[in-house]
Protein backbone atom coordinates (compact mmCIF):
# COMPACT_ATOMS: atom_id res chain seq x y z
CA UNK A 1 0.00 0.00 0.00
CA UNK A 2 3.12 2.22 0.30
CA UNK A 3 3.57 2.23 -3.36
CA UNK A 4 2.41 5.34 -5.23
CA UNK A 5 2.58 3.68 -8.43
CA UNK A 6 0.72 0.14 -8.91
CA UNK A 7 -1.72 -1.83 -10.39
CA UNK A 8 -4.69 -0.71 -8.44
CA UNK A 9 -4.14 2.71 -9.42
CA UNK A 10 -3.50 2.33 -13.02
CA UNK A 11 -6.01 0.26 -13.75
CA UNK A 12 -9.09 3.04 -13.94
CA UNK A 13 -6.99 5.66 -15.26
CA UNK A 14 -6.68 3.46 -18.41
CA UNK A 15 -10.16 2.10 -18.07
CA UNK A 16 -11.28 5.48 -17.76
CA UNK A 17 -8.62 6.67 -20.79
CA UNK A 18 -9.81 4.42 -22.59
CA UNK A 19 -14.05 5.19 -22.35
CA UNK A 20 -12.55 8.33 -23.79
CA UNK A 21 -10.64 8.05 -26.31
CA UNK A 22 -12.14 4.72 -28.16
CA UNK A 23 -15.01 3.81 -29.99
CA UNK A 24 -16.17 0.99 -27.71
CA UNK A 25 -18.54 -1.60 -29.06
CA UNK A 26 -17.03 -1.31 -32.72
CA UNK A 27 -13.58 -3.16 -32.81
CA UNK A 28 -13.12 -6.31 -31.49
CA UNK A 29 -9.40 -5.76 -30.13
CA UNK A 30 -11.00 -2.28 -28.39
CA UNK A 31 -14.24 -4.87 -26.61
CA UNK A 32 -11.23 -7.15 -25.32
CA UNK A 33 -9.19 -4.37 -23.94
CA UNK A 34 -12.76 -2.88 -22.65
CA UNK A 35 -13.22 -6.14 -20.97
CA UNK A 36 -9.77 -6.59 -19.35
CA UNK A 37 -9.85 -2.87 -18.12
CA UNK A 38 -13.09 -3.81 -16.96
CA UNK A 39 -11.81 -6.40 -14.97
CA UNK A 40 -9.02 -4.93 -13.54
CA UNK A 41 -11.08 -2.08 -12.36
CA UNK A 42 -13.38 -4.57 -10.58
CA UNK A 43 -10.66 -6.29 -8.70
CA UNK A 44 -8.66 -2.56 -7.96
CA UNK A 45 -12.20 -1.51 -6.66
CA UNK A 46 -12.20 -4.67 -4.03
CA UNK A 47 -8.48 -3.39 -3.06
CA UNK A 48 -9.70 0.43 -2.40
CA UNK A 49 -12.86 -0.96 -0.31
CA UNK A 50 -10.92 -3.18 1.63
CA UNK A 51 -8.39 -0.58 2.54
CA UNK A 52 -11.31 1.80 3.61
CA UNK A 53 -12.74 -0.77 5.43
CA UNK A 54 -9.53 -1.59 7.67
CA UNK A 55 -9.53 2.01 8.49
CA UNK A 56 -13.27 2.61 9.61
CA UNK A 57 -13.98 -0.43 10.92
CA UNK A 58 -16.80 -2.82 10.37
CA UNK A 59 -19.66 -2.67 9.87
CA UNK A 60 -19.01 0.78 7.88
CA UNK A 61 -16.66 -0.67 5.78
CA UNK A 62 -19.57 -2.93 4.01
CA UNK A 63 -21.81 0.03 4.09
CA UNK A 64 -19.14 1.85 2.20
CA UNK A 65 -19.17 -0.46 -0.82
CA UNK A 66 -22.61 -1.55 -0.37
CA UNK A 67 -23.96 2.15 -1.10
CA UNK A 68 -21.63 3.06 -3.74
CA UNK A 69 -22.26 0.19 -5.72
CA UNK A 70 -25.85 0.48 -5.49
CA UNK A 71 -26.11 4.30 -6.30
CA UNK A 72 -24.07 3.47 -9.56
CA UNK A 73 -26.39 0.62 -10.04
CA UNK A 74 -29.24 2.87 -10.12
CA UNK A 75 -27.80 5.49 -12.51
CA UNK A 76 -26.99 2.60 -15.05
CA UNK A 77 -30.72 1.42 -14.74
CA UNK A 78 -32.08 4.90 -15.55
CA UNK A 79 -29.20 5.88 -18.26
CA UNK A 80 -30.48 1.97 -20.31
CA UNK A 81 -34.45 3.21 -19.25
CA UNK A 82 -34.00 6.68 -20.92
CA UNK A 83 -31.86 5.08 -23.84
CA UNK A 84 -35.47 3.30 -24.90
CA UNK A 85 -35.72 0.23 -26.90
CA UNK A 86 -37.90 -3.09 -26.22
CA UNK A 87 -38.50 -4.13 -22.97
CA UNK A 88 -36.75 -0.62 -21.49
CA UNK A 89 -39.67 -0.40 -19.19
CA UNK A 90 -38.64 -3.96 -17.22
CA UNK A 91 -35.14 -2.92 -16.95
CA UNK A 92 -35.09 -2.22 -13.75
CA UNK A 93 -36.92 -5.04 -12.24
CA UNK A 94 -34.53 -7.59 -14.16
CA UNK A 95 -31.33 -5.90 -13.33
CA UNK A 96 -32.60 -5.64 -9.34
CA UNK A 97 -33.80 -9.58 -9.56
CA UNK A 98 -30.66 -10.69 -10.90
CA UNK A 99 -28.75 -8.98 -8.53
CA UNK A 100 -30.73 -10.51 -5.59
CA UNK A 101 -30.50 -14.15 -6.92
CA UNK A 102 -26.76 -13.36 -7.66
CA UNK A 103 -26.36 -12.26 -3.99
CA UNK A 104 -28.49 -14.23 -2.13
CA UNK A 105 -27.53 -17.67 -3.75
CA UNK A 106 -24.24 -16.84 -5.66
CA UNK A 107 -22.06 -14.39 -2.98
CA UNK A 108 -23.61 -16.12 -0.11
CA UNK A 109 -23.08 -19.62 -1.57
CA UNK A 110 -19.81 -19.17 -3.05
CA UNK A 111 -18.45 -17.79 0.29
CA UNK A 112 -20.03 -20.29 2.03
CA UNK A 113 -18.13 -23.13 0.79
CA UNK A 114 -14.83 -21.52 0.46
CA UNK A 115 -15.31 -20.92 3.39
CA UNK A 116 -16.46 -24.92 4.56
CA UNK A 117 -13.47 -25.60 2.12
CA UNK A 118 -10.79 -24.22 4.28
CA UNK A 119 -11.91 -24.47 7.82
CA UNK A 120 -14.94 -27.21 7.61
CA UNK A 121 -17.14 -24.65 9.66
CA UNK A 122 -17.56 -21.20 10.21
CA UNK A 123 -19.62 -19.34 12.92
CA UNK A 124 -21.49 -15.86 12.60
CA UNK A 125 -24.12 -14.02 14.80
CA UNK A 126 -27.59 -14.74 13.71
CA UNK A 127 -29.17 -12.25 15.08
CA UNK A 128 -27.53 -9.97 12.19
CA UNK A 129 -28.47 -12.30 9.72
CA UNK A 130 -31.95 -12.22 11.16
CA UNK A 131 -32.22 -8.23 11.08
CA UNK A 132 -31.16 -8.06 7.92
CA UNK A 133 -33.42 -10.84 6.51
CA UNK A 134 -37.06 -9.07 8.03
CA UNK A 135 -36.04 -5.99 6.29
CA UNK A 136 -35.25 -7.61 2.71
CA UNK A 137 -37.90 -9.79 2.60
CA UNK A 138 -40.46 -6.88 3.46
CA UNK A 139 -39.04 -4.49 0.52
CA UNK A 140 -38.85 -7.31 -1.96
CA UNK A 141 -42.22 -7.95 -1.70
CA UNK A 142 -43.34 -4.71 -1.26
CA UNK A 143 -41.57 -3.90 -4.79
CA UNK A 144 -41.36 -7.36 -6.95
CA UNK A 145 -44.66 -8.81 -5.81
CA UNK A 146 -47.12 -6.92 -4.42
CA UNK A 147 -47.68 -4.95 -7.95
CA UNK A 148 -48.77 -8.10 -9.30
CA UNK A 149 -52.11 -7.97 -7.04
CA UNK A 150 -52.78 -4.27 -7.03
CA UNK A 151 -55.74 -2.85 -9.22
CA UNK A 152 -55.07 1.05 -9.47
CA UNK A 153 -53.59 0.49 -12.89
CA UNK A 154 -53.07 -2.02 -15.66
CA UNK A 155 -50.27 -4.90 -15.52
CA UNK A 156 -47.82 -5.07 -12.49
CA UNK A 157 -46.60 -1.89 -11.96
CA UNK A 158 -47.84 0.83 -9.17
CA UNK A 159 -49.47 3.61 -9.86
CA UNK A 160 -48.12 6.92 -9.24
CA UNK A 161 -49.32 7.30 -5.51
CA UNK A 162 -48.80 3.77 -4.73
CA UNK A 163 -45.53 4.38 -5.95
CA UNK A 164 -44.96 6.94 -4.03
CA UNK A 165 -45.27 5.31 -1.18
CA UNK A 166 -42.92 2.45 -2.00
CA UNK A 167 -40.30 4.49 -1.93
CA UNK A 168 -41.14 6.00 1.44
CA UNK A 169 -41.17 2.33 2.92
CA UNK A 170 -38.02 1.48 0.95
CA UNK A 171 -36.34 4.22 2.88
CA UNK A 172 -37.78 3.92 5.95
CA UNK A 173 -36.85 0.01 6.13
CA UNK A 174 -33.47 0.61 5.20
CA UNK A 175 -32.41 3.52 7.31
CA UNK A 176 -33.55 1.83 10.07
CA UNK A 177 -31.47 -1.19 9.13
CA UNK A 178 -28.63 1.10 8.81
CA UNK A 179 -29.25 2.64 12.17
CA UNK A 180 -29.50 -0.72 13.55
CA UNK A 181 -26.39 -1.94 11.92
CA UNK A 182 -24.35 0.96 12.73
CA UNK A 183 -25.53 2.56 16.29
CA UNK A 184 -28.23 -0.01 17.95
CA UNK A 185 -27.17 -3.16 17.54
CA UNK A 186 -23.73 -3.00 16.34
CA UNK A 187 -21.77 -5.41 17.76
CA UNK A 188 -23.95 -8.22 16.14
CA UNK A 189 -22.14 -7.53 13.02
CA UNK A 190 -18.88 -7.48 14.20
CA UNK A 191 -16.50 -9.89 12.95
CA UNK A 192 -15.10 -12.02 15.72
CA UNK A 193 -11.48 -13.31 13.97
CA UNK A 194 -8.54 -12.74 15.69
CA UNK A 195 -6.65 -11.76 12.50
CA UNK A 196 -4.52 -8.82 13.07
CA UNK A 197 -5.45 -6.16 11.15
CA UNK A 198 -3.45 -3.92 8.43
CA UNK A 199 -2.81 -0.31 10.20
CA UNK A 200 -4.10 1.74 7.80
CA UNK A 201 -3.40 6.15 7.88
CA UNK A 202 -5.93 8.60 7.31
CA UNK A 203 -4.34 10.03 4.45
CA UNK A 204 -4.48 6.12 2.55
CA UNK A 205 -8.10 5.51 3.63
CA UNK A 206 -9.41 9.16 1.66
CA UNK A 207 -6.59 7.94 -1.45
CA UNK A 208 -8.30 4.75 -1.57
CA UNK A 209 -11.99 5.61 -0.82
CA UNK A 210 -11.47 8.78 -3.65
CA UNK A 211 -10.13 5.83 -6.00
CA UNK A 212 -13.06 3.26 -5.18
CA UNK A 213 -14.95 5.71 -6.78
CA UNK A 214 -13.33 6.56 -9.47
CA UNK A 215 -13.11 2.41 -10.10
CA UNK A 216 -16.48 1.63 -9.82
CA UNK A 217 -17.35 4.40 -12.22
CA UNK A 218 -15.20 3.36 -14.75
CA UNK A 219 -16.60 -0.03 -14.05
CA UNK A 220 -20.66 0.97 -14.75
CA UNK A 221 -19.54 3.26 -17.85
CA UNK A 222 -17.95 0.52 -19.18
CA UNK A 223 -20.70 -2.41 -18.55
CA UNK A 224 -23.11 0.53 -20.11
CA UNK A 225 -20.32 0.66 -23.71
CA UNK A 226 -20.55 -2.96 -23.30
CA UNK A 227 -23.41 -3.92 -22.44
CA UNK A 228 -25.09 -3.84 -26.30
CA UNK A 229 -22.44 -6.03 -27.60
CA UNK A 230 -22.77 -8.75 -25.17
CA UNK A 231 -26.76 -8.22 -25.68
CA UNK A 232 -26.09 -8.47 -29.61
CA UNK A 233 -23.27 -11.77 -29.26
CA UNK A 234 -26.65 -13.39 -27.10
CA UNK A 235 -28.96 -12.57 -29.60
CA UNK A 236 -26.46 -14.27 -32.24
CA UNK A 237 -26.19 -17.18 -30.14
CA UNK A 238 -29.87 -17.04 -29.59
CA UNK A 239 -29.89 -16.90 -25.47
CA UNK A 240 -32.74 -14.31 -24.34
CA UNK A 241 -31.94 -11.11 -23.61
CA UNK A 242 -32.96 -11.12 -19.93
CA UNK A 243 -29.00 -12.97 -19.62
CA UNK A 244 -27.79 -9.25 -20.47
CA UNK A 245 -29.65 -8.22 -16.91
CA UNK A 246 -27.82 -10.95 -15.37
CA UNK A 247 -24.49 -10.49 -17.22
CA UNK A 248 -24.66 -6.60 -15.67
CA UNK A 249 -25.44 -7.79 -12.43
CA UNK A 250 -23.00 -9.80 -12.17
CA UNK A 251 -19.87 -7.12 -13.30
CA UNK A 252 -21.30 -4.56 -10.90
CA UNK A 253 -21.33 -7.03 -7.94
CA UNK A 254 -18.10 -8.31 -8.71
CA UNK A 255 -16.33 -6.29 -6.24
CA UNK A 256 -18.74 -7.04 -3.32
CA UNK A 257 -18.53 -10.71 -4.41
CA UNK A 258 -14.89 -11.08 -4.78
CA UNK A 259 -14.21 -9.17 -0.96
CA UNK A 260 -17.35 -11.87 0.45
CA UNK A 261 -14.98 -14.34 -0.63
CA UNK A 262 -11.80 -13.44 0.31
CA UNK A 263 -13.56 -12.30 4.31
CA UNK A 264 -14.51 -15.88 4.00
CA UNK A 265 -11.00 -17.45 2.80
CA UNK A 266 -9.80 -15.13 6.46
CA UNK A 267 -12.79 -17.01 8.50
CA UNK A 268 -14.64 -13.56 8.15
CA UNK A 269 -17.56 -15.21 7.46
CA UNK A 270 -19.96 -12.71 9.61
CA UNK A 271 -18.15 -10.35 7.04
CA UNK A 272 -19.31 -11.91 4.13
CA UNK A 273 -22.75 -12.38 5.57
CA UNK A 274 -22.31 -8.47 5.89
CA UNK A 275 -21.31 -7.83 2.52
CA UNK A 276 -24.09 -10.11 0.82
CA UNK A 277 -27.08 -9.36 2.67
CA UNK A 278 -26.18 -5.98 2.77
CA UNK A 279 -26.00 -5.16 -0.90
CA UNK A 280 -29.23 -7.23 -1.48
CA UNK A 281 -31.25 -4.09 0.77
CA UNK A 282 -29.12 -1.66 -0.86
CA UNK A 283 -29.50 -2.58 -4.34
CA UNK A 284 -33.51 -2.43 -3.48
CA UNK A 285 -34.04 -0.48 -0.89
CA UNK A 286 -31.76 2.65 -2.46
CA UNK A 287 -31.96 1.57 -6.43
CA UNK A 288 -36.16 1.24 -6.27
CA UNK A 289 -36.78 4.36 -5.24
CA UNK A 290 -33.92 6.45 -6.99
CA UNK A 291 -35.41 4.80 -9.98
CA UNK A 292 -38.76 5.35 -8.88
CA UNK A 293 -38.45 9.19 -8.23
CA UNK A 294 -36.53 9.02 -11.44
CA UNK A 295 -39.13 7.86 -13.49
CA UNK A 296 -41.76 10.05 -11.95
CA UNK A 297 -40.40 12.88 -12.57
CA UNK A 298 -39.65 11.45 -16.44
CA UNK A 299 -42.86 10.13 -16.67
CA UNK A 300 -41.16 6.97 -17.65
CA UNK A 301 -43.42 3.73 -17.73
CA UNK A 302 -41.91 1.31 -14.44
CA UNK A 303 -42.79 -2.56 -14.59
CA UNK A 304 -42.00 -4.28 -10.98
CA UNK A 305 -43.95 -7.06 -10.27
CA UNK A 306 -42.56 -10.27 -10.85
CA UNK A 307 -43.46 -13.44 -13.47
CA UNK A 308 -45.07 -16.29 -11.60
CA UNK A 309 -41.64 -18.36 -12.15
CA UNK A 310 -39.45 -15.90 -11.01
CA UNK A 311 -41.62 -15.16 -7.63
CA UNK A 312 -41.09 -19.02 -7.14
CA UNK A 313 -37.79 -18.99 -7.63
CA UNK A 314 -37.54 -15.77 -5.57
CA UNK A 315 -39.48 -17.16 -2.61
CA UNK A 316 -37.30 -20.46 -3.13
CA UNK A 317 -34.15 -18.66 -2.62
CA UNK A 318 -34.95 -16.77 0.93
CA UNK A 319 -36.60 -20.04 2.15
CA UNK A 320 -33.41 -21.70 1.66
CA UNK A 321 -31.05 -18.73 2.75
CA UNK A 322 -33.23 -18.38 5.42
CA UNK A 323 -33.15 -22.20 6.66
CA UNK A 324 -28.96 -21.97 5.89
CA UNK A 325 -28.49 -19.20 8.19
CA UNK A 326 -30.46 -19.83 11.29
CA UNK A 327 -28.19 -22.09 13.18
CA UNK A 328 -25.06 -19.55 13.24
CA UNK A 329 -22.53 -22.08 11.64
CA UNK A 330 -21.95 -22.39 7.88
CA UNK A 331 -22.21 -26.08 6.24
CA UNK A 332 -21.05 -27.59 2.54
CA UNK A 333 -24.35 -28.16 1.91
CA UNK A 334 -25.70 -25.05 2.45
CA UNK A 335 -23.88 -23.66 -0.03
CA UNK A 336 -24.01 -26.45 -2.86
CA UNK A 337 -28.10 -25.90 -2.84
CA UNK A 338 -27.86 -22.58 -2.34
CA UNK A 339 -25.60 -22.33 -6.24
CA UNK A 340 -27.92 -25.14 -7.35
CA UNK A 341 -30.74 -22.21 -6.65
CA UNK A 342 -28.56 -20.14 -9.07
CA UNK A 343 -27.82 -22.83 -11.64
CA UNK A 344 -31.67 -22.96 -11.90
CA UNK A 345 -32.66 -19.69 -12.17
CA UNK A 346 -30.39 -19.14 -14.94
CA UNK A 347 -31.34 -22.31 -16.26
CA UNK A 348 -34.80 -21.36 -16.73
CA UNK A 349 -33.79 -18.08 -18.21
CA UNK A 350 -32.51 -20.06 -21.35
CA UNK A 351 -34.81 -23.12 -21.29
CA UNK A 352 -38.32 -21.26 -20.01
Amino acid sequence: MKKIFNWTYLAPVFAWGLYFTAPIGGNLIINLLAGLFLIGSVMAAVHHAEVVAHRVGEPYGTIILAVAVTLLEASIIVSLMLAGGQGSESYARNTLFAAVMLILNGILGVSMIVGTIKYKEQTFETKSVTIALVGLVSILVLTLVLPNFTTSVAGPQYSKPQLVMVTVACVLIYASFLFTQTVRHRHYFMSDSSEEETIISRREALVSLLLLVICLGAVILLAKKLSPVIENGMVSAGLPTELVGVAIAAVILLPEGIAAVRAATKNRYQTSINLALGSALASIGLSIPTVAILCTVLDLPLVLGLDRKSMILLGLSIFTVMLSLNKGRTNGLYGTVLLVNLMMYIFTIIYE
